[in-house]
């Protein structure tokens, strides 16, 4: 690492410099585990490229001795946050590491949400690892690929790609099904997703007039036969309403289903990039705003554990340019949540720091939005959180992705200056959006969270009672 080095240890002092040069404390190994399975879709980031964050991962799985605790936060990250290629990173590590033990089979078979995590997993391992594969890695992905039905099977069959779903069947030698055979065989039918069905209306239409009626009957049958998927409903919310906006009360009706919301497992800041889709879209302004306001409806229902805490809250956003893009995103749209539920003062801070009011009725997309236009993009100054701060708060929870740097040291002075003049200690949650590796507090000082999803809200609840609560929650999961 460049610039993430290792200073001398003192107790309760920095320990560690971060990515932007600023003096920081280091995390526990599990916690920097978690934290960048939870936040890390291992694209490049501000300060890390997504090599780099998959080979720290890597450097962390091998240091951590608990190899049983990794397994279970990567079935955490994708089961229950929706973060799917960090688990398959994590599959393949364990597949590579772990020799002779009898969990990793039921590991292997429940870190398979989808058909093709399979290919992903094996994509992996036969990149880094080659072959031949592990027994247990074999079994576990063979048993999982016997859930999944035609349809499933022929979604993912990835015919173009290089590991093709046929391809797995033959690696792995799957326990029989009658899927599998038809997708070995060659019988397999194609299945018909949304994408196909909109490539056929435009392949077979003789002018573009008929194209767009064509693409509307496709819309019409896959929105009002519920034939198409939340995630790519959501994706495709700007190209609906331009091309069938005669669908858009059902369109508002399957956005709101709470059945739909959590069996998508969609990452609620989705939501946020298809509000913006919408906003620079055409087509009439009354249909639009009724879609946006489905759309505020869905959120808030996908974040329904946002805890209501007791007393008073200063939410600090971190506006810095280190910020731009999903940390952002996901950082205004949780800040908006808890400042409409809770008794709360939002600060928005970057170079400086200043409170923000908005209206806590908006909606909540519409107010992330706002949180988002009024950023300055400058520097990381968290000392002017704590300078600014006029009252007694009983917690401050900072979203952030812990990249501070103007006054070089850490906030812990700043903090405690804070404290005298106010004459109450507050908790200091510590959101860390974006894994880079580094807190602004000492860990056992602070609640540590992590995460983009309604799971993460949850956890929050329970810090009040237990700082390790996230660590904890996935120590708890049964492997």
């Amino acid at each position: 690492m460049k610039f993430n080095k290792r200073l001398k240890r003192q107790t309760g002092k920095p320990d560690t410099t971060n990515f932007a040069g600023g003096q920081a404390h280091s995390q526990s190994d599990k916690l920097e585990l978690i934290t960048i399975m939870l936040t890390s879709f291992l694209e490049n980031q501000f300060y890390r490229k997504g090599d780099e964050a998959a080979n720290r991962l890597v450097e962390l799985i091998n240091r951590i001795p608990d190899k049983r605790f990794v397994a279970r936060a990567a079935l955490y990250a994708r089961r229950e946050a929706g973060m799917r290629s960090v688990s398959h990173l994590v599959a393949g590590e364990i597949a590579h590491a772990v020799k002779g033990e009898q969990w990793t089979k039921e590991f292997f078979e429940r870190i398979v949400f989808r058909a093709d995590d399979v290919l992903e997993i094996l994509a992996y391992y036969i990149a880094v690892y080659g072959k031949p594969l592990p027994n247990s890695l074999k079994k576990g992905l063979g048993s999982a690929l016997t859930k999944f039905d035609a349809y499933q099977l022929a979604k993912y069959r990835r015919d173009s790609a290089e590991l093709k779903m046929v391809d797995a069947v033959n690696l792995l030698h799957p326990p029989h099904s009658e899927a599998l055979r038809q997708l070995v065989d060659g019988t397999l039918v194609p299945a018909e997703t949304w994408e196909a069905k909109l490539t056929e209306a435009g392949q077979t239409a003789k002018s573009d007039r008929e194209k767009d009626s064509n693409k509307a009957q496709v819309w019409s049958k896959l929105v009002r036969e519920r034939k198409i998927g939340y995630f790519a409903l959501i994706r495709n919310l700007r190209n609906i309403l331009e091309q069938a906006p005669q669908l858009t009360n059902e369109v508002a009706e399957l956005l709101m289903d709470r059945k739909l919301i959590r069996k998508s497992m969609v990452l609620p800041f989705r939501y946020r990039v298809a509000l913006d889709a919408l906003e620079a879209s055409g087509g009439e302004r009354g249909k639009r705003q009724k879609v946006i306001r489905a759309l505020n409806k869905a959120v808030d229902r996908s974040l329904s554990n946002v805890p209501r805490f007791p007393g008073r809250t200063l939410i600090a956003m971190d506006c810095s340019g280190s910020m731009l893009g999903k940390p952002m995103k996901i950082g205004s749209l949780f800040a908006s949540v808890l400042y409409k539920v809770n008794d709360a003062d939002l600060m928005l801070f970057s170079g400086e720091a200043r409170f923000a009011s908005f209206n806590s009725d908006d909606g909540t997309l519409s107010l992330a939005q706002r949180i988002e236009e009024k950023a300055e993009w400058s520097g990381t100054n968290f000392h002017a959180v704590f300078q600014r701060a006029n009252q007694a708060y009983d917690r401050i929870v900072i979203l952030s992705d812990m990249q501070a740097w103007m006054g070089h040291w850490t906030p812990k002075d700043a903090f405690d200056r804070y404290v005298a003049k106010v004459g109450k200690r507050p908790r200091v949650y510590s959101f860390d959006l974006a894994g880079y590796g580094t807190l602004q507090f000492p860990e056992k000082e602070v609640y540590a969270l992590a995460g983009f999803s309604d799971k993460t809200m949850g956890i929050m609840k329970s810090l009040e009672r237990d700082k390790r609560a996230l660590v904890r929650e996935i120590e708890s999961i049964e492997l």
